[in-house]
């Protein structure tokens, strides 16, 4: 009679193993994933089952009230719009900013109870209804009005960290001017030459912003002189002060600096300083320049000649 021998064989029996637990994750991997489809196929039957519900529920007279609630809306913000504007050209000038900025806060309390009615009269906000309806209406808004959201999401965020305020004189990619206006969407700029240009709020993710006042009335105004090399500094100097203390238009409180820089072309003068009101700037600007040169004049003082670029070293 033969003897048979079994020889033991460790990584044999490793590999065994290893294949059977291999095989066993799958197998509940697949279970797990066919549950997963199919509950996924039951929330979205249920999620359209209960849209269209809602959907039937929809009648002439919810869609009428929908529209006099958007007509009035409207109109509340174009008279709270009025009315801010009146009342901050009404009260003292070192008021006239705070007040205007209380206009994005009741413009947003306005669109805010415009929603929450909306959103009742069809929705009945509920448990229910807000699960039926959210997750369409998130996916289709998502894509479709992506900029949009995220220009409401920063002009929220920016009531807050206050990048800009209504009367703030701002610069924002190549557009400087006052804001006038601080909407839900974006913000309305007032440019030296009189334009409206209209800027949304997602620019501040991208977009540095240069804020002049910040709040405040008085704004620094910086404005340039341009004499040859030869030119008696000191005096120019002397003049330049003289003619911002004794400027009308001067905030004699903040201070008032001349800086001189020496350039290829010949000497640059900069005042710095600040107008009583920062919607004075151009004119105050205006007024420094027009008195300056007429100072400048009486001392014969050297401009710089004309320079190609070759000679300023461009």
């Amino acid at each position: 009679m033969n003897q048979i021998n079994f020889d033991f064989d460790p990584e044999g029996f490793k590999y065994l193993t290893y294949s059977i637990k291999t095989l066993t994750f799958n197998f509940y991997s697949l279970i797990l994933a066919q549950s997963a489809g199919d509950a996924a196929n039951d929330a979205a039957k249920e999620t359209a089952e209960q849209t269209k519900e809602l959907i039937s529920k929809i009648t002439t007279w919810k869609i009428g009230q929908a529209l006099i609630a958007l007509v009035i809306s409207y109109i509340l913000i174009k008279v709270i719009d009025q009315t801010v504007i009146w009342l901050s050209e009404q009260v003292a000038k070192e008021w006239r900013l705070r007040v205007k900025q209380f206009l994005p806060f009741l413009r947003m309390m306005v669109l805010t109870i415009t929603v929450i009615f909306l959103m009742n009269l069809f929705l009945n906000i509920s448990r229910e209804n807000l699960i039926a309806v959210t997750g369409t209406i998130a996916v289709a808004l998502g894509f479709a009005f992506k900029d949009y959201a995220s220009s409401i999401i920063a002009g929220i965020i920016g009531l807050f960290e206050v990048p800009y305020r209504v009367g703030d004189r701002v610069q924002i990619e190549d557009f400087y001017g006052e804001v006038v206006s601080y909407g839900l969407r974006g913000i309305r700029l007032q440019t030296p030459e009189d334009n409206v240009v209209t800027i949304p709020h997602n620019k501040i993710w991208t977009n540095a912003v240069s804020n002049a006042n910040m709040g405040e009335l008085e704004a620094q105004v910086i404005s340039e002189f341009y004499f040859a090399h030869n030119v008696d500094t000191e005096l120019v100097t002397k003049i330049l002060y003289r003619v911002a203390y004794t400027s009308k238009y001067t905030y004699l409180n903040l201070p008032i600096l001349v800086i001189v820089e020496e350039k290829p072309w010949g000497t640059l003068f900069k005042l710095k300083s600040y107008p009583l009101d920062a919607r004075d700037e151009f004119i105050y600007k205006t007024d420094l320049t027009t008195r300056a040169k007429r100072a400048f004049a009486k001392h014969n003082l050297p401009y710089p000649r004309l320079m190609s670029r070759s000679d300023s070293g461009e």
